[in-house]
């Protein structure tokens, strides 16, 4: 939580595979919100040279791709099925990761809203450093048939990728704000609009 004299309100966003999680970023955006991006601040971290150092320790040069840079598909194959590993990874990146998301938080400290947008929020327990959480939701056979349609997938690969998530029924429950988004991008635009003036 905020110390006194921070920002007004610290929301973390989140949301299931294609749900709308990234329209809602975009609309805060142009909205003039600053969005802190998690996912982006992850991919920077594994960039940094004492990171790669301790997981190539952790998980052998097969994480490095040909550059020697490291390979995020590899190691996202590496702990997709296992906890264990999982758990060795975010020990690794996470506490990094937390430090820059509160450094670029206190630089913002002047401004009303700020905006987490972490996939992870709850999985990586982002959602304790946030007042407000919320989630982005629609119902499975939607998400089934805008990952066919968006990313080219099989039924069957679209519900891999789904399951390989937090469930969005766990998600929505560890919610504050719910948003559904079965409509049109315009409705999903005017919902946001108005949550943001209720809290401006």
């Amino acid at each position: 939580m905020p110390e006194l004299g921070g920002p007004i309100l610290i929301i973390g966003l989140t949301g299931g595979i294609a749900t709308g999680k990234s329209t809602v970023s975009k609309t805060l955006q142009d909205l003039n919100i600053t969005v802190i991006d998690a996912d982006k601040i992850a991919h920077k971290v594994l960039i940094r040279e004492d990171v790669k150092q301790k997981l190539v320790n952790k998980f052998s040069n097969s994480v490095l791709d040909s550059d020697g840079n490291i390979n995020r598909k590899k190691l996202g194959q590496i702990v997709f099925d296992d906890k264990k590993k999982l758990r060795e990874l975010e020990e690794i990146t996470h506490p990094k990761i937390l430090d820059i998301i509160k450094k670029k938080i206190d630089n913002y400290d002047k401004q009303e809203l700020i905006v987490l947008d972490a996939p992870l929020l709850f999985e990586t327990s982002l959602d304790e450093i946030v007042d407000e959480t919320w989630v982005v939701y629609t119902g499975q056979e939607t998400q089934i048939e805008r990952l066919k349609s968006r990313d080219g997938l099989e039924r069957e690969e679209a519900l891999k990728r789904i399951k390989a998530q937090m469930p969005l029924a766990i998600k929505k429950e560890k919610a504050d704000i719910l948003i559904e988004n079965e409509g049109s991008i315009q409705a999903l635009k005017d919902k946001i609009n108005k949550l943001v003036e209720k809290r401006r």
